[in-house]
């Protein structure tokens, strides 16, 4: 061992020994593998061109390489003529390099690698290189080049010998073993003596001279008393050798302890048995007094020396302590980021309140109720009041069941935690519920109802955004769990700061969502007219998300026909429902006019087009706002007849309507598709449907058979499967029936759906005569209206009746043109129709005392309820309409008998 110590006198020499031995040795080698590498390159070159210069200048050498095939002449003898001269290759190659021959055919027509430029010049080259020399072999080869000669003169070949560099170290390696040899008896003279000198040196010195004995045991104690582990030495009896001064601070170890036995230190009865029984350990926690300690026990005999075990011992009481506070901060790290995830999910105000009890439960508190001020839980800007709902309440049943129930108006007391955190806009702790007396004095029997539940403490964050008190978020303690400290503060107002922003999201957006829907439905029909001849059943639900475009309407119109319209403007929110309610607005005053369905949606299409165009030109101007277009708006138009039970249908990008036959039977009418509205210069084609008494007309929106889970064409055939149901069912039960079917769990689209059943007026209800136009055919037609309504009952209305149909007959066959014919229509009320093959239309005016005529229409006016003009194929209608009983409803109140008289004057006749 000292031999190996280059710290003793003995070590230094016998290294300084192999060192010079190992040097010399090295040299020689040197030498010799020098001396014999130049010798050995020197033969293998030689070797080497006397090989390539006899197959060059054998014979027949230049007939083969000019022959066809000189691979097959040459191959043989090259390989005959390397074995015999004992050359590692010899290659026959042409003036390009191309190999001729080698000793792997593989290689045959491949680039020779080496160097063949003076070679090809006449001259003999020799080179070291690294090339294939035989079937899969790669070496380091010394190889001359020789050129073949043909009798000219010329070169018209090369070839190629060598030697493999492992070839020419053979002849080193046999000098070798003299030279290593001389070298290990050297070594071992070396050895040798140096033994003898380190063993005299031994004996005499134990192995150490004073000084550095003297340095190691100053060492060895500085360095055991100055770490901060305790160290214990025992024996293999138990008995204590060594204790520095840590362990006798831990273990608080008397100042005889060395010779004495571990029972005999006072320590606790599981750390003896552990140091006593010497068996090995690592990392074992024990407890010492106060501390913690990890204990570490080795044996010493694998080290030398005497059987025992060496102790260690290192207090971790404050490493356990910030290992504690390191996990709960973990913890809480944890419980941010999923409540960042949890917290927040829906615009729901209640449901984030639900959301935020729930995710610090049991994690945070055992107990978690939320409470938000009365306007915020509607979605309202808070303020005006301190009341205060329940809104969120999660944990434990008994707890729950004690402290106030969801749904509460609560009130808090100035005294009460709640009110502080409230007027301080900060968290507020009450650790002991116990002690703490304000709050008590909210509700004193419930205060003593939750003590007895368990709860303890209490934790109370205001639940702030955007500088404004929302509500409160209170965190309840009970049974085991620790009192809240100060480091729960931080965590609780960080938690609640989060969701606070998700509340506030939540409220703006219930308040924008009731706004929107608010206006929509202020801008939907809130029912249906009365009218005779459809019986119509109607759902519109808005979406989740938000409130859209889409209306419907039933409009009456003049002849016992009725208007059906469903739209949608494409997009979400205030301005698709401010679209909607101007297009239901010009939809209606359109119908007004009774015009056809194809010309009112070409109206409808230019008046899109210029909002388009206004809305464009405030976009260029506009830069703080974005203004939207409402390109994109669909409507389908539809008018009933029920007279005829014709049903005239045009849509502008809308889902076509569908048919309930009355044997149930469903069909889609092929109604022609037309662009949406506002695209502009598209002409809209009509549809014109026959629909049975009993028949259904279903018209919707695309949100009843589109969404994100279904595509249209499903939807289309889902629906068609629905109203697919048994006969006779109420168009009420049929918009159920779809709801209940189509409706999607969270609807991304609004829906719109319209079902009218269809009436047709009885043919004895309905009178027609044809008018020839001559004046003196009037007072026939009148008798005979007379006649009608006093066989319908309407002897009431009879004088009126006659009055108005008089001056319309008169008016048409005076100014119109034939054919005239007069209708009447017994419904709700009486609809006088005179009709005449004129386009002209009359206008009511007020006629001059002066003036011959003019009074006509003013009278129709006065006396029918409404009346009006619309345009026929072919013509025109002029109509009324009547109340059936009493004069009072046709007689107008502002109208007395003087002011009728004086429109007739003595000079007007």
């Amino acid at each position: 061992m000292t031999l190996l110590d280059v710290r003793s006198a003995a070590g230094q020499v016998f290294v300084l020994q192999v060192v010079v031995v190992v040097l010399l040795v090295t040299a020689a080698v040197a030498a010799v593998v020098l001396e014999a590498r130049f010798e050995s390159r020197q033969e293998a070159g030689r070797q080497s061109v006397t090989a390539a210069q006899v197959l060059a200048n054998s014979p027949g050498i230049v007939e083969a390489l000019e022959s066809p095939d000189p691979s097959a002449v040459l191959q043989p003898r090259a390989e005959a003529a390397r074995v015999n001269t004992g050359i590692d290759f010899i290659v026959v190659m042409d003036t390009t390099g191309t190999r001729i021959t080698h000793p792997d055919p593989d290689r045959i027509g491949k680039k020779f690698i080496g160097t063949i430029d003076e070679a090809l010049e006449g001259r003999t080259t020799v080179e070291s290189a690294r090339g294939p020399v035989g079937p899969g072999q790669q070496a380091d080869v010394i190889q001359a080049v020789v050129p073949v000669f043909d009798a000219d003169n010329q070169v018209i070949g090369l070839v190629s010998a060598g030697l493999t560099v492992q070839s020419v170290a053979d002849l080193v390696e046999r000098q070798l073993p003299l030279i290593f040899g001389a070298g290990v008896v050297g070594l071992a003279l070396a050895t040798a003596g140096t033994w003898l000198v380190a063993r005299r040196l031994a004996r005499q010195t134990h192995g150490l001279g004073p000084v550095e004995m003297t340095r190691m045991y100053e060492h060895h104690n500085a360095v055991l008393h100055a770490v901060r582990e305790g160290v214990l030495i025992t024996t293999a009896e138990g008995r204590v050798l060594l204790a520095n001064d840590e362990a006798r601070r831990l273990l608080d170890l008397p100042k005889d302890t060395e010779r004495r036995h571990v029972d005999e230190l006072g320590l606790d009865r599981a750390m003896t048995r552990l140091l006593a029984s010497g068996e090995p350990a690592t990392d074992e926690v024990h407890q010492a007094g106060d501390r913690l300690l990890a204990v570490n026990i080795r044996p010493t005999a694998p080290y030398g020396g005497p059987a025992g075990s060496v102790v260690t011992l290192r207090d971790t009481t404050e490493l356990a302590a910030v290992t504690g506070r390191a996990e709960v901060a973990w913890e809480r790290l944890t419980l941010l980021y999923e409540a960042g995830g949890r917290v927040g999910t829906t615009l729901d105000v209640a449901r984030t309140a639900e959301e935020l009890a729930e995710v610090a439960v049991p994690r945070f508190a055992d107990v978690v109720t939320v409470e938000l001020l009365e306007p915020v839980a509607r979605g309202e800007e808070p303020g005006g009041t301190r009341s205060m709902r329940r809104t969120a309440i999660s944990g434990g049943a008994r707890e729950r069941d004690a402290l106030y129930p969801l749904g509460e108006l609560i009130t808090f007391v100035s005294t009460t935690p709640q009110a502080r955190a409230l007027r301080s806009g900060r968290a507020v702790i009450e650790a002991d519920l116990r002690t703490a007396q304000g709050w008590q004095q909210q509700a004193p029997e419930r205060a003593r109802r939750v003590l007895e539940s368990g709860v303890h403490s209490l934790l109370t964050v205001p639940l702030r955004a955007r500088g404004v008190v929302l509500g409160l978020a209170d965190f309840w303690r009970s049974g085991r769990a620790p009192a809240f400290e100060q480091d729960d503060l931080f965590f609780a107002e960080e938690l609640a700061a989060r969701a606070a922003v998700a509340i506030d999201n939540a409220r703006r957006f219930t308040r924008e969502h009731t706004m929107a829907v608010t206006l929509q439905r202020s801008l939907l029909p809130r029912g249906v007219p009365d009218q005779d001849a459809l019986e119509v059943a109607w759902r519109y639900l808005p979406a989740e998300a938000g409130v859209g475009g889409d209306w419907f309407d039933v409009i009456p119109l003049s002849g016992a026909r009725v208007a059906l319209v469903v739209g949608d403007v494409v997009g979400h929110g205030l301005h698709a429902a401010a679209t909607m309610g101007r297009l239901r607005t010009a939809v209606h005053n359109f119908s007004t006019l009774d015009l056809p369905v194809d010309d009112l949606l070409g109206r409808l299409d230019d008046l899109v087009t210029r909002i388009d165009d206004e809305e464009s030109d405030a976009v260029g101007g506009a830069r703080d706002h974005e203004v939207e277009s409402v390109t994109g708006a669909t409507c389908l138009y539809a008018i009933y007849d029920s007279v005829t039970g014709r049903c005239t249908v045009a849509r502008a990008g809308h889902p076509g309507p569908a048919v309930v036959l009355p044997d149930g039977t469903v069909v889609h009418p092929r109604v022609p598709a037309s662009l949406p509205l506002g695209l502009g210069g598209h002409p809209f084609e009509t549809a014109e449907l026959h629909l049975p008494e009993g028949s259904q007309l279903v018209l919707y929106s695309d949100g009843v058979v589109e969404n994100r889970e279904r595509d249209i064409g499903a939807g289309i055939e889902r629906l068609e499967h629905v109203l697919a149901g048994e006969p006779g069912r109420a168009p009420e039960d049929t918009c159920q029936a779809v709801i209940d079917a189509m409706l999607p769990e969270h609807p991304s689209d609004d829906i719109a759906l319209l079902v009218a059943g269809t009436r047709l007026l009885s043919p004895s209800r309905v009178a027609e005569w044809e008018v020839p136009p001559d004046p003196a055919a009037v007072a026939r037609v009148r008798g005979e209206c007379g006649e009608q309504l006093r066989a319908w009952g309407l002897e009431e209305i009879g004088f009126v009746t006659e009055l108005i149909l008089s001056e319309l007959i008169t008016n048409a066959i005076r100014y119109g043109a034939p054919p005239i014919r007069v209708r009447l229509l017994h419904n709700r009320s009486l609809i006088c129709e005179v009709s005449d093959g004129s386009s002209t239309s009359p206008h009511l005016r007020r006629a001059k005392t002066t003036d011959e005529g003019g009074r006509g229409l003013f009278l129709v006016a006065q006396f029918a309820m409404r009346w009006g003009t619309r345009y026929i194929p072919g013509g025109k209608v002029i109509w009324t309409e009547q109340a059936l009983r009493g004069t009072a409803d046709t007689t107008p109140r502002e109208l007395s008998d003087e002011a009728l008289l004086d429109q007739f004057d003595d000079d007007s006749f």
